[in-house]
């Protein structure tokens, strides 16, 4: 039970969030006083008793204790319609809700007697060795939480020594953030319907010094993202200021302004959907490339299998953290067979819905070769730039480390299933 004075404090708090997309259910504030007696479930982002007033927001990143704390500040510092774009999920958001959930079913073993003392963190892809498994998914239009945009992004992973994904959909060019991270950036590839477009942002990023392209398979359809569209008549702004394009506006309009879509012909692309994307197009895609090819949204043992027989090199497990169907299931539940279909043959890789270093954990002892994460880095970028990024990637690695330390292991090669069970 809370003390008295810290559950007005969460009452108070959920009064004034009453504007937020997690709170968007109406029955969402009723169910969440009520979970104040006898809490079943994970709490929601944010973390109910972390900063529960706006009077408490943190105002510097030094000040963070884990990374909901930067959720607050960006709701705080970020347009409406911004904001509720990042925060979507679709339809009921189930999926949004069980990224998270499905956590609580598996639980680490602690190993004792080892010497922990010293812990290599480090992970290996393609060549590439990083300082930690923690690695920057993409996410389209950085600019829209701190004007600096992808480039802080890049500038932080740099810092840590952090594997980064750039969207096709960036507010900065593949060529820039390559530079600010002075190292290969991987590019995540929206082939869209046309293969001209698709072979043009292929051919861009390769030329930039992108080692590895990682093609989205998961966006074949629209989605009701009722959270963004709730949140955008909030927002009193002209938004067509932001989003039209040079040619007039249209469909495409915010596509034009996108800087990976420089020189290529979007007159005849109607959306990024990919619905008419089939395995032929790996076959296609290694014509016009030397960039490994990665298939990021794989959710199942029978795909997996058939990017083995179809050579991909790499697969992101990925449920589009929620943003692209909500059939659900929470990624993390879908990682075991996965692993299991490729048997070895290729790294495969996780994002949706890490928040938590034992989350981390837990991906990587049932065999996945690293983990993504993204709105946590945007809530960082949005509270506070580049030092917001910094400080979310901090303590992502520092509670990493010390779930490895309880499961004593030395190295993320040492984390093997027998360290995590379901319930």
């Amino acid at each position: 039970m809370l003390p008295n004075d810290t559950a007005a404090q969460r009452r108070q708090f959920l009064k004034w969030m009453s504007a937020s997309p997690l709170l968007a259910s109406p029955g969402y504030i009723a169910s969440a006083l009520a979970a104040e007696a006898m809490p079943t479930t994970r709490s929601p982002d944010p973390l109910m008793w972390g900063s529960l007033t706006p009077q408490s927001l943190i105002t510097n990143p030094k000040e963070a204790i884990n990374v909901f704390d930067f959720e607050l500040v960006c709701r705080k510092n970020v347009p409406p319609a911004h904001f509720g774009y990042m925060a979507s999920g679709i339809d009921d958001e189930v999926v949004l809700r069980a990224n998270r959930e499905a956590f609580l079913k598996y639980y680490l073993r602690p190993r004792r007697m080892v010497d922990v003392s010293k812990v290599d963190m480090s992970m290996e892809v393609f060549g590439q060795t990083y300082a930690s498994p923690i690695c920057i998914a993409p996410t389209g239009g950085n600019k829209a939480y701190h004007p600096d945009g992808e480039m802080a992004v890049s500038r932080a992973a740099k810092g840590g020594n952090h594997l980064q994904i750039l969207s096709t959909a960036a507010t900065t060019s593949i060529n820039d953030a390559i530079a600010a991270r002075e190292a290969p950036v991987w590019f995540q590839l929206y082939a869209t319907t046309s293969w001209d477009v698709a072979r043009g942002l292929v051919k861009r990023a390769d030329s930039a010094g992108s080692n590895v392209v990682a093609v989205t398979v998961d966006r074949v359809g629209g989605r009701n993202q009722e959270t963004l569209f709730r949140m955008r008549r909030t927002d009193t702004r002209e938004c067509i200021k932001c989003h039209e394009s040079a040619s007039g506006g249209g469909t495409s309009g915010n596509r034009d302004r996108r800087p990976n879509y420089d020189g290529i012909d979007l007159s005849k692309v109607a959306s990024m959907q990919s619905s008419n994307m089939t395995w032929d197009f790996i076959k296609r895609l290694r014509d016009v490339t030397q960039m490994k090819i990665v298939l990021k949204g794989i959710l199942t043992a029978e795909d997996a299998a058939l990017a083995v027989q179809h050579g991909a090199d790499g697969i992101i497990v990925s449920n589009h953290g929620g943003r692209g169907e909500d059939n659900g299931r929470g990624a993390i539940d879908a990682l075991p067979e996965v692993v299991e279909a490729v048997k070895g043959r290729m790294p495969v890789m996780i994002d949706s819905g890490f928040r938590r270093g034992t989350d981390v954990v837990k991906a990587l002892a049932m065999g996945a070769r690293a983990v993504c994460i993204g709105r946590p880095y945007l809530w960082g970028l949005g509270a506070f730039g580049q030092p917001g990024v910094e400080r979310v990637l901090e303590l992502l690695r520092i509670e990493t480390r010390a779930a490895m330390q309880q499961c004593g292991a030395r190295s993320i090669k040492e984390l093997t299933p027998n360290h995590v069970r379901k319930h």
